[in-house]
């Protein structure tokens, strides 16, 4: 993989407060898309703000391509460059919350922000009205920033980050102001331009993250805690899951009230199944059920839903044993299943781990 940019020992204080970031270190790729993934307050903005020049790194370096930026006690933000020169050209941004001239048009902005990348006035109007199109705001081009939607406004962000074609585009949530048909249209536009650029994207939709990136770098408390390619994070962590739901109805539901009467609801009965799963062995003689022993092997742990305490997550083995055994339990126990699920853990697992873990 050839790196396009490399981030060394970077350290970010404000007055004597703790270090916002502790000795990060990273590379990004050339044409790979990597997601910027942490918790609020972990120090993705503020990365971000120093690879872009809007803020000055305590201590560290950066190097693009043969273009070194390395922090200088007393040097403003931007500053600090090394005899190569400034990267800051070679780099698209969207910030979470672009401002604009609310007076300008959205078509005269993007060639505001052509011009001041050093085109001439021809190009900047064709360039700006290509983009328009393609970030889906052609139509309303000529309408006054002010009576933009959010979305709208996002949308002219990126395609002010896109004017220059830069070589890394660094997006900081950039569809976190836009509903789903519109998240939908940017996550495509984004998948399109993964193919003509590196691109570098902040996100708390993890979802988002695993649909589209090649690496992701995972912060915490101002520290890289995880980071790699997407593909060999998840075989190296990568755990097998069942996920169940059940009604929350009384069990044996088919059978007259008298034999139902004092019966726990399925949801009780749903959680102590859960518990005997995991425990050291049920004795038969204690239970109607066949002994769940076996399961003792194939089966980790559970966790149930946070928001559906009738919904749980096996974390097994064996998932064609840990199937054949929770199938057999369900039929016994006469449980309402509406839900059972096979697959894998996800991005979002992981980040769980990983962000608990530290």
């Amino acid at each position: 993989m050839e790196k396009l940019l490399e981030v060394q020992g970077l350290s970010k204080q404000f007055g004597s407060s703790a270090k916002a970031l502790q000795d990060v270190s990273f590379k990004l790729g050339e044409g790979r898309c990597t997601a910027l993934l942490g918790p609020n307050g972990a120090g993705k903005t503020t990365t971000i703000r120093i690879l872009t020049g809007l803020l000055k790194p305590s201590s560290g370096s950066i190097r693009f391509r043969d273009v070194q930026q390395v922090a200088r006690a007393g040097a403003g933000a931007g500053a600090g460059m090394g005899a190569g020169g400034d990267h800051r050209a070679l780099i698209g941004y969207l910030p979470q919350t672009p401002a604009f001239h609310g007076w300008m048009s959205g078509l005269e902005f993007a060639q505001y922000a052509a011009e001041l990348c050093g085109m001439g006035r021809r190009e900047a109007a064709q360039r700006s009205v290509e983009l328009l199109e393609r970030v889906g705001i052609g139509a309303a081009g000529k309408r006054r920033i002010a009576g933009y939607s959010g979305g709208m406004k996002q949308r002219l962000g990126l395609a002010q980050a896109l004017i220059h074609r830069p070589k890394l585009l660094i997006l900081d949530e950039p569809v976190s102001a836009l509903d789903p048909i519109g998240r939908r249209e940017v996550m495509e536009l984004l998948g399109e331009l993964k193919r003509e650029m590196t691109i570098l994207f902040s996100t708390h939709v993890l979802h988002d993250a695993e649909e589209l990136c090649d690496d992701v770098l995972i912060m915490e408390s101002g520290r890289i805690a995880l980071q790699g390619a997407l593909s060999e994070i998840r075989a190296a962590n990568r755990e097998s899951v069942l996920l169940l739901e059940i009604e929350n109805e009384n069990v044996n539901e088919n059978e007259n009230e008298n034999e139902n009467a004092g019966q726990p609801a399925a949801r009780e009965a749903f959680v102590q199944w859960l518990q005997s799963l995991v425990a050291p062995s049920v004795s038969p003689a204690r239970s109607t059920a066949p002994a769940v022993t076996a399961a003792n092997s194939c089966i980790i742990r559970y966790e149930l839903d946070p928001l559906n305490s009738c919904a749980a997550k096996l974390i097994v083995r064996d998932i064609g044993e840990a199937r054949r055994i929770v199938l057999e339990q369900l039929l016994a126990r006469n449980l309402p299943v509406t839900k059972l699920e096979i697959g894998y853990s996800t991005l979002e697992d992981l980040f769980l781990k990983v962000v608990k873990h530290k």
